[in-house]
Formats: C-alpha cells, structure tokens, sequence
C-alpha cells in the first residue's frame, strides 16, 4: 500500500466521514450534506460531482480486509470495542479515504492538474496488472470490470498529483536547533496514581510535598557524585523508561525547556509537570543523524499543513450525498475464494514514492 500517500489523505483536514455520518441535513460551513436513497442503485455516496459506486468501494473495502487477514488471520473480526465492530470501525475507515480520494481528484480538476501521458499509460498498465490478477469469483462479487478499476487508479494518480502539485513550493529551511533531538536521562516521582476503573487521582498536598522532599533529597545525592545517576534512576524512578531521545515540541513545556536548557551530563532542578517531579541528565546535546530526520519530518508536516488549507476550503464548497441504506448492506466479502489485497502494491510498483 502507498503509506505515504494514505497518511497524507488522513492528515490532510477535515475529516469528510464525520461530516457524512454525523452531521444533520442542511448547511454547514457553506457545503450541504444529504442523507438520501435518491442515488442510483449502485451509487453509494456522491461529492460534488463525482460519485462512488459500489464496485469502487468493494475494490478498496475488499483489499483493506484482506490484508488485515494475512496479517492477524479470518479471525480478527471477531474483535469488537466498545461495542463497535472491527468490521464497522473498517468499513468506516474505507468510506473517508474514498472520500477523500474522490475530493483531490475533484480537486486537481479545479486546479486544471492533468496525468502526462507517460502517467496515464502508468494507469492503464496498473489496471491491466491488477484486473487480470483478480479470479472470476473475485470480479464477480466486487462487481468489478477492466474500466471501474482503471478509473479508480487514474483518481488515486490525479489525487496523489495534485497534492505533490500543491506542496511543490513548500520547502522552508529548518535550523539544526529547530530540529534538534537531546537524549537525556530522568528519574521521576509521580504524585498521583490509577484506580481500579484507571482514572487518575492526584496526590493530596501533603503527599506531594513528602514526594518533593524526597525528589529534592535524590537530586542532592545524584549532583553530588554520590551516587551513579542511572543506579538512582533503577532505585527511585517510578517510570519504566530511563532513557529519553525527543525533539522539540514532543515532551510537556515545562520538561522540555528544562532538558534542552541542560549542558551534556549536567544535572537539572526538581521540575514538576502533570506527571509529577523530575530529575533530569543529559547525555547528548545533538544528535545529528536524528536532527537531520527531524528536518524531513517538519517540513513534510508544513507541506501537510498547506495543503489541508486549501483542502478543507475546497471541501466546504460541496454537496455531499450518502445514500443510508446501501451504505449500511455494504459488508465484508468472507469468501475462501476472495483473497485480492494488492491493488496498492501494484499502484506502488507503477508510481513510486
């Protein structure tokens, strides 16, 4: 499967599936959402012009399943979670990517973003690859032909293009400080704890300041030598971790204005946050390989933001139309026969990252 190109759909905005299944008849934010059966018989839902049949999201629903299958096996929909299925949390999950993939094709299509023709030979090689791939139970039970799984590979090519179209420009220089990662050591005192439901219940006051006292005590011994820091961390930290690698951005304020204020094997102050006291070493300041990762992340991350802006402006300008009760007959295919699952491999294989 295109990881990328799926993280990039579930981080790009709005969320189109919430607004499908749970927003009432009539306006929201400019864009209408009906709930309606006045959609073809086959026609599962519909954003502004384009539509999702049935086929279509049998062809997506099919391969999500059964890679669930060749990894946990038939009987992981046997799982549920408060009540809700793993087969209805998935069906869920497929409905927003389609979605979504339906949205940045209309989308390239505003932005007059078109496949070349080395791109739309691409396309139809894939679909040729994956069509003859399938056995004639398979295509019968999706209700799939040669052009339905075409169009659904030149959608996915036109939806990865136009966000690649859109974040071309957006490539901000990141400092090695704005990247950093410190690795750092820490022992840690909680003032509070879990009960039997696991809520959390704070500490009196009392109880805090014996804690305190005591992290201040440790913190003595570990600044003075007397004591290896580590050694002091397997005796007092009630935290299972010792060791800690992490950016900016990724830890609690207070934490991580203490840690990257520290020098390497300098010792910190008892710093409190929500967890409770901490006593924190340094052992490395930077960390170049990861600082470097870091950069990538972040400017992925801008290019998601940029992106998402323009996505959920142009998502609040359409209609979207789900038709109930062809939605909810919609079900997993658990047929020994059906074992399809590698219609995003082959996308992969014919437009790599």
């Amino acid at each position: 499967m295109n990881r990328k190109f799926l993280n990039i759909c579930e981080k790009c905005g709005c969320l189109l599936l919430v607004l499908m299944l749970l927003t009432a008849c009539g306006e929201d934010g400019g864009a209408k959402v009906v709930f309606t059966t006045g959609l073809g018989k086959d026609e599962v839902f519909r954003i502004g012009d384009a539509v999702c049949t049935t086929p279509e999201l049998m062809v997506y629903l099919t391969n999500t399943q059964n890679q669930y299958e060749s990894v946990y096996g038939p009987e992981v929909w046997n799982v549920s979670l408060d009540g809700v299925t793993l087969e209805e949390n998935v069906k869920e999950t497929v409905l927003a990517k389609t979605a979504q993939i339906k949205t940045m094709y209309l989308l390239a299509g505003k932005r007059e973003v078109e496949l070349d023709e080395t791109e739309s030979r691409q396309v139809e090689q894939a679909a040729e690859e994956y069509f003859t791939s399938l056995s004639e139970r398979e295509q019968e039970l999706m209700g799939v032909n040669a052009d339905t799984i075409e169009k659904l590979y030149r959608e996915y090519a036109l939806a990865d293009k136009v966000y690649r179209y859109i974040i071309q420009d957006v490539n901000p220089e990141i400092s090695d400080d704005e990247a950093r990662t410190i690795t750092v050591q820490q022992i840690l005192f909680r003032t509070s704890t879990v009960d039997g439901a696991g809520n959390r219940v704070e500490y009196s006051d009392e109880m805090k300041r014996t804690v305190y006292d005591k992290a201040v005590e440790v913190c003595g011994e570990a600044k003075g030598g007397e004591a290896d820091f580590v050694e002091l961390a397997s005796r007092y930290s009630e935290d299972a971790s010792i060791t800690l690698s992490f950016g900016k951005g990724e830890t609690e304020a207070d934490f991580e204005e203490a840690a990257f204020s520290l020098e390497t094997g300098e010792i910190s102050e008892v710093i409190e946050t929500t967890d409770g006291y901490h006593i924190i070493k340094c052992i490395s300041t930077f960390d170049r390989e990861q600082t470097d990762l870091n950069k990538l992340a972040i400017v992925e991350e801008r290019r998601r933001e940029v992106f998402g802006q323009e996505y959920d402006a142009f998502v609040e300008t359409l209609a979207r139309q789900l038709n109930a009760k062809l939605w909810e007959e919609l079900a997993l295919l658990h047929d020994d026969q059906v074992t399809t699952a590698d219609f995003f491999d082959i996308y992969a294989k014919y437009f790599p990252e």
